[in-house]
């Protein structure tokens, strides 16, 4: 739930706010005025103006390979050898991030910072003999380069849950506390406050206190939602830390389980096709409840007409560079320059702010070839957007309010815009360029800090052969809308808004040619062990490896599909312009070949569905219905073959149903005698449902394996699989 102390409702000046309550007798179109009411704080609005940030996860994780700690590590497994924030920051900044956002206490319990509130931090590694600060250091960094901080503070802690010290659900009743408790900090010159809190909420309050005080201005706070050990019956005192905080550091946003800064609903940088800053929310007792994150309408006007309240809530779209949160090793998948462009473009030109973990390896360094696609993606950004085609460029509109002429969407103000009459919900822009320009990015900004999120749908047209030509369309705009579309020569454009809330705004009108690139190749296998390889540029040459080494002009030439059916590592990459253009090299990884496998129903098991677990398509998925016999699959190989792990890919259709959180894994000669070899769990699997990939102490020879699902993610019976696969020798 989200407190909300306040309410105001729409007044005869039709005062801007935060947040507006919607009567009962409030009609349709009132609610509409309503929502066009609803601005941004301040704080909201220049987080907004960040648009991509830096995350960082590091720590015990990323030296015992886990996505998920336990809270029973030895501090002393943290030591990187060769720690440089410097490094990180050059590598943010290059990238064109301007903030860095550091996993501070992340729901193992370690501390990155040495706080004084328990020793499972870096005062007890070996790191620095537990003199080192990564806070302070990252942050020193940061500040002097002109990057902002932010704090990502875990209030699940399993280190208190399992130490014999530990406080986290202990049933302790709240008490009127002093924070800050210890007394290193009580002669402070940031002051103290009191609040009724149990044990954890103590501990947990002082460890924010000493992160707001110690280490400068401090943008983002981020709380966590997730709680990898549920059932302790600990309760959290959010009022009190949203109120330390906005004392504290008022210009901070509190984000994800906070009232600022909304989470986009998935980890895999997925945006939305509209995606409303102005979302309703219910009233539930005495606050009030935000809506389900993960729907794909958030903030449509069905949505709002069922409303309480309405609040400026802006999504953040978070992902990770790696397929994981956390350094594990080599292996890991590393998102292409292109990949990241594209999460880029949807997000920050998609009314979000764009998030990117970055994962230090061991080292204490960002990998080289992270840091390498990091730097290039920011080359590309600042080329593609430096030089807006519209300066000089005559525009008039179809309407305009007295004060708002369509010359101040395009003065490069902050505080000015164009803007229609109220009720004129449509309305066209035509700019000439007095000459043909060739150009393929139009950005819009709304004036969202005055007048609110309005735009609900929107075409550019071209004028070519003496007749309008349709190039792009969207829906919302609100703080950023980026349109890509193929390069077009044109002397005149056309922007049309076609709907909108009362009427329309735009702050910005920017019109750019950025540079085109080669498509990358596309790996695939089939169920038979064929690889293809495909590019959608026309007419490139294609280079590949099978051996693990690095394609470039002197590797095989791909020329026809290739058999491929014992798996390995395929890395590729294209070329065009006789090499003048190349793609980013591309790199999958195949397991065992399917094709001779066939499933054994148990009973009450329909074989055909079972099939969809091994059809080499992640799309299909086998789900069966609330029946505890039936969480299990049991696979022939149809002959002996050495195995050395496995792999489970969840449901990739966004539902959540029956995907595995722990599970067993068993082999057998017969499929009647079966000898389990690998217990587990899956962490994180919920909210990032990717491979995953588990590897055996030893190989093994086995005929048949067997997959039960112990436990999924809802604790119920029901059981579904995308893929199940087997890793070779």
């Amino acid at each position: 739930f989200i407190p909300i102390l306040l309410f105001l409702s729409c007044s005869k000046h039709e005062e801007k706010t935060n947040i507006v309550k919607i009567n009962p007798n409030d009609t349709k179109q009132q609610i509409i005025k309503k929502s066009t009411l609803v601005v941004p704080t301040k704080r909201q609005y220049e987080w907004q103006k960040n648009e991509f940030i830096a995350f960082i996860h590091f720590g015990p994780n990323t030296f015992t390979r886990r996505e998920w700690g336990t809270g029973k590590e030895n501090p002393k497994i943290f030591n990187p050898s060769q720690l440089d924030v410097n490094q990180w920051i050059e590598t943010i900044k290059a990238a064109g991030m301007k903030m860095v956002m550091i996993t501070a206490k992340h729901h193992d319990g370690f501390c990155l910072w040495a706080t004084s509130t328990t020793p499972h931090s870096v005062k007890n590694s070996l790191w620095k003999n537990g003199k080192g600060d990564i806070m302070k250091e990252l942050t020193s960094a940061a500040l002097k380069n002109g990057i902002k901080v932010g704090v990502y503070l875990s209030p699940a802690d399993l280190n208190q849950i399992e130490a014999p010290y530990g406080v986290y659900g202990n049933g302790s009743k709240p008490v009127l506390t002093k924070i800050p408790s210890g007394i290193k900090l009580q002669n402070t010159d940031k002051g103290s406050f009191e609040y009724k809190l149990d044990d954890y909420n103590k501990l947990f309050m002082n460890q924010l206190y000493e992160l707001l005080t110690q280490y400068g201005k401090i943008s983002e706070v981020w709380f966590d939602g997730a709680n990898p050990k549920p059932g302790t019956g600990q309760k959290y005192n959010s009022k009190a830390w949203y109120d330390m905080i906005r004392k504290l550091q008022p210009d901070a946003v509190i984000a994800i389980a906070g009232p600022d800064v909304r989470w986009c609903g998935n980890e895999a940088g997925h945006t939305r096709k509209v995606e409303w800053s102005v979302i309703p929310f219910k009233k539930e007792n005495k606050d009030f409840t935000k809506p389900n994150e993960t729907e794909a309408d958030l903030g449509s006007r069905s949505k709002l007409y069922a409303a309480d309240a309405l609040k400026w809530y802006p999504a953040e779209t978070n992902t990770s560079i790696r397929s994981g949160w956390f350094y594990r090793d080599s292996l890991q998948n590393v998102k292409t320059v292109q990949t990241l462009l594209d999460t880029w473009y949807r997000s920050v030109g998609g009314n979000t702010v764009f998030l990117l973990n970055l994962t230090p390896d061991r080292r204490g360094l960002i990998p080289d070839k992270d840091a390498n696609n990091l730097r290039k993606l920011g080359a590309i950004i600042k080329q593609s957007f430096q030089t807006n085609l519209i300066e000089n460029a005559e525009i008039t509109a179809s309407s305009c309010a007295n004060n708002n002429p369509v010359k101040y969407a395009v003065d490069n103000e902050e505080n000015t815009c164009w803007k229609t009459e109220d009720e004129t919900e449509s309305a066209e822009i035509i700019i000439n360029l007095k000459k043909s320009k060739s150009f393929n990015r139009l950005v819009l900004k709304e004036d969202i800090l005055h007048h609110g999120q309005r735009i609900e749908e929107f075409a550019v047209d071209i004028w070519q052969n003496d007749s309008w030509r349709e190039v792009a369309n969207g829906t919302v705009v609100g703080y950023k809308n980026i349109r890509r579309f193929p390069t077009v020569s044109s002397s005149k454009l056309r922007i049309r808004i076609i709907k909108s809330r009362v009427a329309p705004t735009l702050s910005h009108i920017g019109l750019y040619n950025a540079p085109t690139f080669i498509s990358n190749p596309v790996i695939s296998r089939d169920i038979n062990g064929t690889v293809t390889i495909k590019c959608k540029t026309p007419d490139p040459v294609i280079y590949y490896t099978t051996d693990g080494s690095k394609p470039d002009k002197n590797s095989k030439i791909y020329t026809k599909p290739f058999h491929f059916p014992n798996g390995g590592i395929v890395k590729s990459v294209s070329y065009l312009d006789n090499g003048s253009k190349q793609s980013d090299i591309i790199e999958k990884s195949f397991y065992l070949c399917q094709k001779n496998w066939s499933v054994v129903p148990e009973s009450n098991q329909d074989g055909k569905e079972l099939t969809k677990a091994i059809d080499n398509n992640e799309n299909t998925v086998y789900s069966c219905k609330d029946d505890a016999n039936n969480a299990s699959i049991i696979i022939s190989l149809g002959k002996k073959i050495k195995i050395s792990g496995f792999y489970y890919l969840p449901r990739q259709d966004k539902s959540t149903k029956g995907i595995t959180k722990s599970y067993s894994f068993a082999i057998s000669n017969n499929g009647k005698d079966w000898k389990i070899i690998k217990n587990g769990s899956f962490s994180n699997v919920k909210n990032n449902p990717v491979i995953q990939k588990i590897m055996f102490d030893e190989s093994v020879e086995t005929s048949f394996i067997k997959f039960t699902s112990v436990k999924n993610i809802d604790n119920d019976n029901r059981f579904s699989i995308a893929e199940l696969g087997l890793i070779g020798n």
